[in-house]
């Protein structure tokens, strides 16, 4: 069964292509990609592995977590799972604290 990675604290000049390589050395790579901020084009500092081999992906984990990676300490762990809804914003007042009617 396929295992989705967490991988932060990425430089933010690491590829997706760099991403792969990385973890390749421990198995088959089935994806990897290295979220891009929108707006300014930029690296988010963190990205997304996919490795078809459970096996494969706790061996990473336990290599890459908290291992220093062109300067920075990776943070490498199991992907939890997308929760839906929210827009962010923490649920409290948006408008300055204040409630108002609009």
């Amino acid at each position: 069964m396929a295992k989705r990675l967490y991988v932060g604290n990425l430089k933010y000049t690491v590829t997706s292509e760099q991403l792969e390589e990385l973890f390749a050395q421990f198995g088959s790579v089935s994806s990897a990609e290295v979220l891009i901020d929108r707006d300014t084009g930029r690296s988010r500092g963190f990205g997304f592995v996919e490795m078809s081999n459970d096996d494969q992906a706790h061996a990473a984990i336990e290599t890459l977590d908290g291992r220093d990676h062109d300067g920075r300490r990776l943070t490498v762990n199991e992907a939890k799972p997308r929760t839906r809804g929210g827009n962010g914003s923490g649920g409290g007042y948006r408008r300055g604290g204040y409630d108002r009617d609009f």
